[in-house]
């Protein structure tokens, strides 16, 4: 933990998968309640199945979803998600005639059900 998702429509050309993953590792494993920035592990999916509304045409969306242990406060929680928003809008190309929407969603997991060991 932290484990981070993030997914983004087929139609927002030019997305620099590597990069955004990169900035968004950055921004988590640099808030000071992130003790260990190889606990941050961040996948990436492409959607090509989807859709906005009533009507897809001219619409994307990326949106990245951070599982933390829960016990953060509300503000903390705020602070991530507005990092984390931050990067998209600077990593995601802005693209003509093309709507993109944005989210991010922090999410408690259930410590007492948790597992991590290593190999």
């Amino acid at each position: 933990m932290p484990h981070m998702y993030v997914e983004y429509t087929n139609n927002l050309q030019g997305l620099n998968e590597a990069a955004l993953m990169e900035a968004l590792n950055a921004t988590v494993c640099g808030h000071p309640t992130v003790s260990d920035e190889a606990d941050v592990k961040t996948r990436i999916a492409q959607v090509s199945h989807y859709r906005i509304g009533l009507n897809s045409a001219g619409r994307a969306f990326a949106h990245v979803e951070l599982r933390l242990m829960a016990g953060r406060t509300a503000e903390v929680k705020k602070e991530l998600s507005d990092r984390i928003a931050a990067v998209l809008k600077s990593v995601i190309p802005a693209q003509a005639g093309l709507e993109v929407q944005l989210s991010v969603d922090i999410v408690d997991m259930d410590k007492p059900s948790y597992f991590k060991g290593k190999l």
